[in-house]
This record gives structure tokens, C-alpha cells and sequence, in this order.
């Protein structure tokens, strides 16, 4: 790796620590809802869908299933959430907001938006356009390179 590389490397490495804290990931809860921010994740990817299955949702937020498992039972019982038999699986259940996920999934939302609104302001058209399209990219490809390494044969054996 060239020195240019590696220096690159290391503002990346940087930008994405500070991104987290400014975002507030560091805080024990986020977007002012109380709430842990894989729950936050969970709200939205729940509310993006008609309804998710509870192993969908762990690899959208690449957590284990048993991490998933405790944190939704939390957020059925805060009633933000809601379990109903899954019809083409029984042995899964469908995820669902309730009036109340909906309406802390709308907080969720005016509050990120409000924070990406507040960093637009400091940024001209060509530099917003710039973070859009980089930070895209930049999400594909850690993606990418996960989906990589949980491929089979990943590890070189099987």
C-alpha cells in the first residue's frame, strides 16, 4: 500500500469516527428517543417495509439473531412494534409498526433530516452533491466487501 493510500486510509478511518459521534451513535440512545440505536435502525428498516421478517431485519443491520430476538421483544413490549404470523412461514413472524412505531418513526426521521439540513446549509450545491454521491458509494462498497466475506468459500474452506 502506498503512503497515499494509507493516508487516505486514515481520513476515511477518522471522518467516519467523528460522523458517529456527530450523529450521536456515542449516546446510549438516539435521535431523542430513548431508544438504543440499533432499535432506532430497526424502527426504520420495520417501517420501510409492509412487513419484515425478524431474520431479515438481522442481516439488513448485520447483527446476530439472538441480539435481534431481545431487542424486538423491547420494542413490542414499548408497543412500538408488533408481531403477526408470518403466512408463507410459520415458523417466522412478520414485524410491523404500531401507531406508536409510526409516530416515533416520523420523530426518528424529522430529527435525521433536521441534522443533514442543518450540515447542508454549511456545504455549496457541488460540495452536497460530492458528500451524496461518496458517501453512496462509500456504503456500497463496505457492503460489498461484507457480503464478500460472509460468502461462501470466503474463508477458503468448504
Amino acid at each position: 500500500m502506498t503512503a497515499s493510500e494509507m493516508s487516505e486510509i486514515e481520513k476515511v478511518r477518522d471522518s467516519s469516527r467523528r460522523i458517529v459521534r456527530e450523529l450521536g451513535f456515542m449516546k446510549p440512545t438516539l435521535a431523542s428517543t430513548g431508544l438504543p440505536a440499533s432499535a432506532v435502525h430497526a424502527l426504520i428498516e420495520i417501517g420501510g417495509n409492509d412487513a419484515l421478517a425478524a431474520g431479515t431485519l438481522a442481516e439488513i443491520l448485520n447483527l446476530e439473531k439472538s441480539s435481534v430476538s431481545r431487542m424486538l421483544r423491547k420494542l413490542v413490549d414499548a408497543g412500538e412494534i408488533e408481531e403477526r404470523p408470518n403466512p408463507d412461514d410459520a415458523r417466522s413472524k412478520l414485524l410491523t409498526l404500531t401507531t406508536r412505531g409510526r409516530a416515533t418513526l416520523a420523530a426518528i426521521d424529522n430529527f435525521g433530516k433536521s441534522q443533514v439540513a442543518g450540515a447542508f446549509r454549511h456545504l455549496s450545491d457541488d460540495q452536497r452533491r460530492i458528500v451524496v454521491a461518496g458517501l453512496i458509494a462509500y456504503a456500497e462498497a463496505l457492503q460489498h466487501v461484507r457480503r464478500a466475506d460472509n460468502a461462501p468459500n470466503a474463508s477458503g474452506t468448504g
